[in-house]
């Protein structure tokens, strides 16, 4: 699994928009997104101990946690991934699943998953069917938002924009498009999020400082939690 560096800054309206077109000249648009972007929705899990919410809030570097992704309520196009932080970079493995399988893994149903658990291709589901067994892993919560992204060969550049932050405990519905979810961020405000290899471009560093852009450590999953519990 390959680490890469990630930033993260929280982001106005008003200076969200000053570089997205600042950067329309600059960087690609993500061939997937249609004009407005697209929405991810991801169901998270943690134990019963809730390891990876207390690792995330103390910064713990070497951590990781695992979700399930599907992008504008699409059940034909599902991910289980594991995220992993170590020394300060991030890194991200993925396999597809289908429905079935990602509603057998929220509800914790591994009889239904023993075939995959057999598997050796199936590596990453086998992982998590693992931490189920272990360390009583479950679905606690619901991460949505509305995402733009930019994307650049050079440096693997991957600049994205995250509106609209919500979230549920409604994991049991989490393929259904009736789910209530609560916002998280105060009004106005969003997720900025730029992710680079080695190098980050001069031209794309001057294209995103507005002069009043500040680093900081920002988590969704936590930030979900502490609305939600």
């Amino acid at each position: 699994m390959e680490y890469r560096n990630e930033l993260k800054f929280m982001v106005s309206d008003s200076d969200l928009e000053r570089i997205r077109y600042r950067l329309l000249p600059l960087m690609k648009q993500d061939e997937h997104q249609g004009i407005r972007g697209y929405r991810v929705s991801s169901v998270y899990f943690d134990d019963i101990y809730d390891s990876y919410l207390s690792e995330n809030e103390a910064g713990t570097d070497n951590r990781k946690k695992y979700r399930i992704r599907l992008y504008n309520g699409d059940s034909e196009l599902i991910h289980l991934e594991r995220k992993s932080k170590y020394r300060g970079m991030t890194g991200k493995m993925k396999q597809k699943l289908t429905r079935e399988e990602g509603e057998f893994l929220i509800a914790g149903n591994l009889e239904g998953l023993h075939d995959k658990m057999a598997s050796e291709d199936d590596f990453l589901l086998r992982e998590v069917c693992m931490e189920i067994l272990r360390k009583k892993l479950r679905a606690k919560c619901i991460v949505e938002y509305e995402r733009f992204a930019f994307v650049e060969s050079t440096g693997n550049v991957r600049i994205t924009f995250d509106r609209n932050v919500s979230g549920s405990r409604q994991v049991e519905s989490f393929f259904e498009e009736d789910i209530v979810h609560m916002p998280v961020m105060p009004r106005g405000w969003h997720i900025l999020e730029i992710k680079y290899d080695e190098l980050l471009p001069h031209y794309i560093l001057q294209a995103v400082d507005t002069g009043t852009l500040r680093r900081q450590s920002f988590s969704k999953y936590c930030a979900v939690r502490r609305i939600v519990g």
